[in-house]
């Protein structure tokens, strides 16, 4: 015969015979209490959960033996004399500070009856204070845990016996050691319920039924969320820092053009000296002659200024003189705006008065360069965002491009034509001439820096035109003439 599942202070070791042998187990109850201080070190008051059986009234008497050495340090309360009812009632309100330690409840002092674990899992769901025990068989979510046997490694030892007998050992010979208290086991569980913290379990614990965190739990999707997190950081940063560079290479590119406009209006005036001289020194020839009369008349020996013939005359010629002069003073003021050095800044304008006032700066090359020019401005206001000398600019360049085509044709079909219209969304000015036109394939490559047709252009007028139209937001095109000669169309977005 083989005795286990017994504590071997419960067996007659005197009476076992030759064909006995016994697989038992030790408890230590001060260990118990250790651990219990161990982990909760401000403990005042340890409640000890016992029965009123035969057996349970044995183990009372040890545990009151082998527990007396801790009554100085804590408050010993045995609840073996109480009905279980009361017992709930006195765990439900047990003082801060206090423990409840589980040993057995298989009859209570009223004589009730109590099967399994079905009494620790009352207690566990009224007490107000962490359970512990000594026995893994009731670590199933009622206890925090503690020093306790293990059940599975207890009947390890007792089937190796029992093997070793039915291998012929006699009984008798086969000499098993009482198992001792395993490492101390926690539920998590109740540790959260109890806010026991792992810094105070003993060294060696083993924590059962711990939840993951988050981190622990989620920790590839997190991983994965602060990885694209951080590479999207990247790439905005980048973005950023990409996006200054553009606007500074924006803002240097725009001032680039804003210089190289600046030179090629130099350069159209250099080729509208001619013109602007011959219209200057009209206003200024004619100032000379009326001033000439007017001093003759007041020199003559007997002026009748009291004459009304005299006052007449010299009324006219105070007024031609006036005429004049305005006349001069506005040539003068539209090559000042042409060749002032200003910033690109885009304000309202009328695009039909842009285009009349580079008009009437361009009469007087209509006489030196034996042209015609035809303009059909339509009577609807074309509003727009818009640098007005930038434009001028643009006017300029293309009207000399179709003075410069037209050289070698007669002087009857030299002509340019500036029209202005409504399409759409859009503010649209034309530039036409009757020269040869452009040849097909090249229509695309007008505009890029350097291409020229004329062998002494340097090939920039039309792409600063370019340039200029696209800063504003608008786009030109070249196209030739059914009847021969060139066509650029102009189109700005109008103003919102």
């Amino acid at each position: 015969m083989m005795f286990t599942s017994v504590e071997a202070r419960r067996v007659q070791y005197d009476k076992l015979t030759e064909y006995d042998t016994v697989a038992a187990a030790a408890h230590n109850f001060p260990a118990a209490i250790e651990t219990i201080l161990k982990v909760l070190p401000d403990t005042k008051v340890i409640a000890v959960v016992n029965g009123a059986s035969p057996n349970e009234t044995f183990w009372q008497g040890v545990l009151e033996r082998e527990l007396a050495p801790f009554s100085g340090r804590v408050e010993l309360r045995w609840y073996n004399k109480l009905s279980f009812e009361d017992i709930l009632k006195d765990a439900a309100h047990l003082p801060p500070h206090s423990a409840i330690f589980w040993h057995l409840m298989s009859v209570d002092a009223a004589g009730v009856t109590h099967e399994g674990t079905a009494a620790l899992h009352r207690l566990s769901a009224a007490a107000d204070a962490p359970i512990f025990s000594y026995l893994d068989g009731f670590f199933d979510g009622s206890i925090v845990g503690g020093s306790m046997h293990s059940i599975e490694k207890g009947m390890t030892i007792a089937a190796a016996a029992a093997i070793r007998i039915l291998n012929g050992e006699k009984a008798g010979d086969v000499k098993v050691a009482p198992s001792q208290f395993e490492l101390p086991r926690f539920d998590w569980r109740q540790m959260q319920r109890f806010g026991i913290s792992d810094s105070h379990l003993p060294p060696g614990s083993t924590v059962y039924f711990r939840e993951p965190s988050v981190w622990e739990r989620y920790l590839w999707l997190i991983a994965s969320v602060v990885a694209v997190f951080l590479i999207q950081a990247g790439l905005i940063a980048i973005l950023l820092r990409e996006h200054r560079r553009r606007q500074f290479a924006e803002v240097q590119s725009r001032q680039r053009m804003t210089e190289l406009a600046h030179v090629n209006r130099f350069a159209t005036a250099g080729e509208l000296t001619a013109s602007i001289a011959h219209e200057i020194n009209q206003p200024l020839g004619s100032i000379l002659t009326n001033a000439e009369t007017a001093a003759a008349i007041l020199q003559s020996q007997r002026p009748d200024i009291a004459a009304l013939s005299d006052v007449v005359e010299l009324r006219e010629i105070v007024n031609d003189i006036l005429q004049d002069d305005r006349r001069a003073t506005e040539v003068i003021r539209r090559m000042r705006s042409l060749l002032k050095k200003a910033p690109f800044e885009l304000k309202q304008l009328d695009l039909n008065e842009v285009v009349q006032e580079t008009v009437r700066f361009l009469s007087a090359l209509t006489v030196s360069r034996k042209f015609e020019m035809v303009n059909v401005i339509t009577p609807d206001a074309l509003p727009i965002l818009g640098d007005r000398i930038q434009l001028q600019q643009v006017i300029l360049n293309l009207v000399l491009n179709g003075v410069e085509a037209m050289k070698d044709t007669s002087h009857e079909s030299r002509t340019i034509s500036i029209r202005t219209a409504r399409v759409e969304q859009f503010a649209e000015l034309s530039v036409s001439d009757r020269g040869p036109g452009i040849p097909e394939d090249k229509l695309k490559q007008v505009f890029e820096p350097f291409y020229s047709s004329k062998a002494e252009g340097m090939g920039m007028g039309l792409s600063i035109a370019r340039t200029i139209i696209e800063a504003h937001n608008g786009f030109i095109s070249a196209s030739n003439r059914e009847h021969g000669g060139a066509s650029f169309a102009i189109r700005l977005p109008f103003v919102a």
